[in-house]
């Protein structure tokens, strides 16, 4: 009798874990007004037209494919490039994959836009993307630009 309540406990324990959904968060992250405005007057001054969204990133949009979009909780597989603004390029590749959630918070706002073969060009104050700290190539408070198609999830 003991055994069976024992397996019982460990099956309902079991069951538990496994039925439990994985907690999906949105990211909310928004950049300063300055930031934002810096950006805009750069994609200005270089006559790059980007939609704006409200967190302050700006993006294009080549193909956005229609179906279902990744979500934060995803694993995605990706083809990219990433530059400075000077278009010296800091990263790229052919096909990666990664956990949305673990990248930085303007792939995670852009990413969902898109469905599986659709392409975007964000471009990232530096809240969005690396922040005040330098990153490999990357300056402190470095505005971004990435060209993303988006492989898989």
């Amino acid at each position: 009798m003991k055994k069976l309540i024992i397996f019982s406990m460990v099956a309902f324990t079991f069951l538990q874990a496994c039925s439990k959904k994985k907690e999906c968060n949105e990211n909310t992250t928004q950049a300063p007004a300055t930031e934002v405005t810096t950006l805009r007057d750069y994609l200005t001054a270089n006559s790059i037209t980007t939609k704006e969204d409200s967190r302050g990133f700006f993006y294009i949009i080549t193909d956005s494919v229609f179906g279902d979009k990744p979500t934060t909780c995803d694993n995605i597989r990706i083809a990219y490039k990433g530059t400075l603004l000077n278009g010296s390029v800091f990263d790229q590749s052919n096909s990666q994959t990664f956990t949305l959630s673990n990248l930085i918070a303007g792939w995670q706002q852009a990413l969902p836009l898109i469905g599986i073969g659709g392409s975007i060009t964000i471009y990232l104050p530096p809240t969005l993307a690396y922040g005040s700290k330098a990153s490999g190539s990357i300056p402190a408070n470095s505005n971004l630009k990435f060209e993303i198609d988006l492989l898989g999830f």
